[in-house]
């Protein structure tokens, strides 16, 4: 059968690079309306029009680099972290000395804080505290002297950029946790469902022939042993797990990346199904089946499901309750749910059998009604008193929280 792939990114750090863009140019026109308002204290202009030049047009033609991690290679940053020490060191030479001790912003001005971001988000806080380390050197240099001011803004970009690289790294670590997180959830439904398989056909095939062999003995009698010990063999397999969790997920650098192999294709039709003929082959001379006058409408999904817990319920009565019980069915169609009720006269469960079933590998209720229901959003209810019989309540929202409200 065809399978789909489902394909989930996730990505927290994106917006920052988004973010990191935006900023770059802000701060480029900053820097430069700064020299335009006071490019009379310049004593050689020449000097900063010339860097203003290969500012404006290095931080166009790296726009792409800064749209994602993968851009946003090792020799980039280092060319980029480059031209903003260049701009720093360059500024004594273009501005008075009297305007650089007095505070002054240096020729980039906080266009440099971008080049340190951009190492942040890129490698984390230990990259961003080797960055802003070289900034810092370099104001000091070309100020000639170690003061408050230059103390208070190499802090103030020091601190900014080794939080943001902290930040980034706890949301990678935590995209890594959710991807696996969400791989095994998909690994486990995939399981669940094919154990639902193999339980209502392979397994209830070997566990006839098994019986049947038996009773007939002779040569049927060894078939019969050799498939009991194959349901014995199967059983546990399916009880520990047929679909391992893989290594699936990656840390990609537009975010996690998540695939998820998902149940077969349905049929394109999601238009509701009546309940009541999936349920109606059902009657017999050993059960009765009441139902509403009007159709029972669920989504196709919804129905399909329902109908096959219904059916995993009657085959837990021709097998524990033995084939001279009765068994009825009933079909309640409420305003907000449909419930399916599946009643018979045996002996009843005994207390704590079916803790030691499932232990055994014996999933019929764990997973052929209640994993049903709960995968359609809906509840199964068993309620049994030893010699007054069985009660299962099958109950499924119309609008179902699971995958039949898709309609797939």
């Amino acid at each position: 059968m065809a399978r789909r792939e489902r394909v989930m990114r996730m990505s927290v750090e994106q917006p920052l690079w988004r973010a990191l863009t935006a900023y770059r140019l802000l701060t480029m026109l900053y820097a430069i309306g700064l020299f335009v308002t006071a490019q009379d204290r310049f004593v050689r202009p020449w000097v900063a029009i010339g860097y203003f030049a290969v500012l404006v047009v290095w931080t166009l033609a790296t726009l792409p680099r800064v749209a994602n991690a993968a851009s946003c290679t090792k020799r980039f940053l280092t060319a980029d972290l480059i031209v903003a020490l260049t701009g720093i060191l360059l500024t004594p030479v273009a501005i008075e000395h009297s305007r650089i001790v007095s505070g002054g912003p240096t020729l980039p001005s906080i266009w440099t804080a971008g080049a340190v971001l951009a190492y942040a988000v890129k490698g984390g806080w230990r990259w961003a505290a080797f960055a802003s380390l070289l900034v810092g050197v370099a104001n000091v240099v070309q100020r000639g002297a170690f003061s408050r001011d230059t103390l208070h803004n190499v802090l103030l970009v020091c601190i900014a950029s080794i939080a943001i690289g902290y930040v980034v790294e706890v949301a990678r670590a935590s995209e890594r946790t959710l991807a696996r997180a969400l791989e095994i959830e998909a690994a486990t439904r995939e399981r669940e469902r094919l154990a639902r398989d193999i339980h209502d056909g392979v397994l209830q095939v070997l566990a006839m022939v098994q019986r049947r062999g038996t009773a007939l003995g002779g040569e049927a009698a060894e078939l019969g042993r050799m498939a009991g010990e194959q349901e014995v063999a199967l059983r546990t397999l399916v009880a520990g797990g047929l679909v391992p969790a893989s290594r699936a997920s990656e840390d990609a650098s537009q975010g996690a990346l998540v695939r998820a192999v998902e149940e077969p294709d349905e049929p394109a039709d999601t238009s509701p199904r009546d309940l009541r003929p999936l349920l109606a082959p059902h009657a017999g001379s050993r059960v009765s089946f009441a139902e509403p006058g009007a159709p029972v409408f669920l989504a196709p999904v919804a129905a399909k499901e329902l109908a096959a817990a219904v059916s995993a319920a009657l085959d837990n009565v021709r097998r524990h309750a033995g084939t001279d019980a009765r068994a009825w069915i009933l079909v309640e169609d409420e305003p907000d749910a449909v419930i399916v009720t599946v009643r018979d006269d045996g002996p009843g469960i005994p207390e704590g059998r079916l803790a030691q079933a499932e232990g055994e590998g014996r999933l019929g209720v764990a997973q052929s009604i209640r994993g049903r229901l709960r995968d359609i959003g809906g509840t199964a209810e068993l309620i049994s008193v030893p010699g007054q019989g069985t009660e299962v309540e099958l109950t499924v929202p119309k609008v179902s929280r699971g995958k039949a409200g898709s309609g797939r």
